[in-house]
């Protein structure tokens, strides 16, 4: 939904109510999801579970924030230079920009660094237009590319166990499981 709607303007109500609804989803099915395993999980190992469970929650977060982050700043650098490439500014423009540090930056900072190069107010109004343009695609991008492996992951979910409250022991789920040694048949 956010990839449809997002937009320059994050004021609009539509990306609000999708921000929203994001938010809200989300937040439902993570404490059901993590309700469910913690009250399947026998009494004994519900402190661990649940910990264990925290731990998960707060580290694939982190990890989530940085895949999403790099996915965007590298789209944005490719859209960027595609961006630059196909359009009229000149080519000293070109070796004045340092192509290989490329970040979100809103329009008044680009203006700022594009006052310090050669670039005439027009050149500037021009690249700062592309850079918003980049800036828009790349959000997009990104939350479709998230999307996608969003609905992946059901696929591996399909194929956890389907255990219900009290069908396994502690006992069961602690029990040692390898084979015991012989003494030559004695």
């Amino acid at each position: 939904l956010l990839a449809f709607t997002v937009g320059n303007e994050w004021t609009t109500p539509v990306v609000i109510l999708g921000l929203a609804i994001v938010g809200l989803g989300e937040g439902t099915l993570l404490t059901l999801l993590f309700n469910v395993l913690v009250s399947a999980s026998p009494k004994e190992l519900a402190g661990d579970v649940g910990a264990l469970r925290g731990v998960v929650n707060n580290v694939s977060s982190a990890l989530g924030a940085a895949f999403a982050g790099v996915i965007a700043v590298g789209l944005l650098s490719l859209f960027i230079v595609s961006a630059f490439n196909q359009s009229n500014l000149p080519e000293i423009l070109r070796a004045e920009i340092n192509f290989d540090k490329i970040d979100f930056v809103s329009n008044d900072q680009l203006k700022t660094v594009l006052s310090q190069t050669s670039a005439t107010p027009g050149e500037v109004d021009e690249a700062v237009a592309l850079n918003a343009a980049a800036r828009l695609r790349a959000l997009k991008a990104t939350f479709l590319i998230l999307a996608v492996i969003s609905l992946l992951s059901i696929i591996p979910s399909l194929r956890l166990p389907r255990y219900t409250p009290g069908e396994l022991s502690v006992e069961e789920l602690t029990k040692d499981h390898r084979p015991r040694a012989t003494n030559g048949g004695a």
